[in-house]
């Protein structure tokens, strides 16, 4: 499925930008299911996104500058507000400005740390994440990278159970116990789908002191929840009543390239687990999938009959389905690229 010829995925919410990127000084450019984004900080502090192109000579208005809340294009110096509407004309002297002078905005708005946007009106809210609020829960901001892998391929991987004991060999995997427990519930809803299953994983010493335990096998519980399209939570319970819940957000910058925006929530203290040693952990484990997502053709198929599949690709195969019955519901067919 080629992401940027699927109209229907402009209408979710993906997360774009850390709001400690943005200031109200400069702008910055983002490229969003191929659309090339500008966004800056509003007067008031608001998120602002609109298309990264001045309507009169198209240059990049991501190169320019915020000036009294709007960003000023560096070509002739137009400046446009948060709505898209062309605000200040320089050379204009006499009149007023016409209203042709305007470019596409965007909805965009704050959530969890993050500057949020969608393309056109929105299918499903932005993802509700219930212990970002809870005051016994901490926020660790880990990952914002970006990925060459596509976002179907990235987030089936974030729901198969088989991939871990051999991918993630250097940190928690067994590969003298390859076969993954059975998949305990799968439960669909309008956004996607929630899954639970558990695991026995190995323990080496930086996640021994990340939970505070000394065992060198661990049996955790998982909640996996699939929002539509790209983003998930991985809440893990371990026995020591710790929970470990992960946010990962695959933004689609283009058929090929997805944006990381990885966070975790968490029910200790900076006393019992550094942020820094926790991080650390996730990142072995994330660089771990990286090195093999990357190696993967982009262009995932929604078809089930194009690939071959087991057991514990069950969730996987709930999410073709379901990406293929939202295309149909909207009057879309996949899209893929030619095939020789």
């Amino acid at each position: 499925m080629l992401v940027t010829r699927q109209p229907v995925l402009k209408r979710f919410w993906y997360p774009i930008v850390p709001m400690t990127h943005l200031t109200q000084e400069a702008p910055i450019a983002f490229q969003l299911l191929g659309q090339p984004l500008v966004l800056w900080l509003e007067a008031e502090g608001q998120p602002r996104a609109i298309a990264d192109s001045c309507c009169h000579r198209s240059a990049q208005l991501s190169k320019g500058v915020v000036i009294d809340g709007c960003v000023r294009c560096p070509y002739h110096g137009w400046a446009y507000a948060g709505d898209g509407r062309c605000v200040h004309v320089p050379q204009l002297t006499n009149g007023s400005i016409p209203k042709t002078y305007q470019v596409a905005a965007y909805r965009c708005t704050e959530q969890y740390g993050y500057a949020w946007v969608c393309l056109d009106e929105p299918l499903h809210p932005i993802p509700a994440i219930p212990e970002a609020t809870d005051p016994g829960f901490r926020q660790i901001h880990e990952f914002y990278e970006t990925w060459k892998v596509s976002g179907l391929r990235v987030i089936e991987n974030s729901f198969d159970s088989a991939h871990g004991h051999f991918v993630h060999a250097k940190s928690w995997g067994d590969q003298g116990n390859p076969v993954p427990p059975p998949i305990d519930d799968i439960v669909e809803d309008e956004t996607g789908f929630v899954m639970q299953h558990w695991v026995e994983v190995l323990n080496p010493d930086l996640q021994k002191k990340n939970l505070g335990i000394t065992t060198d096998k661990t049996i955790r519980t998982n909640e996996r929840r699939w929002f539509m399209p790209f983003a998930r939570t991985l809440k893990i319970h371990y026995p020591n009543g710790l929970i470990h819940l992960i946010f990962t957000g695959y933004t689609p910058i283009d058929d090929q390239t997805s944006q990381l925006v990885q966070f975790c929530l968490r029910n200790d203290t900076e006393a019992e687990a550094k942020a820094a040693d926790i991080i650390a952990f996730d990142r072995q484990v994330t660089q771990e999938d990286r090195e093999v997502l990357e190696t993967t053709d982009y262009d995932a198929p929604l078809a089930i009959a194009a690939e071959q599949h087991m057991a514990s690709d069950k969730p996987g195969i709930i999410m073709r389905h379901r990406l293929a019955a939202l295309l149909k519901a909207h009057g879309e067919t996949e899209q893929r690229r030619p095939r020789d």
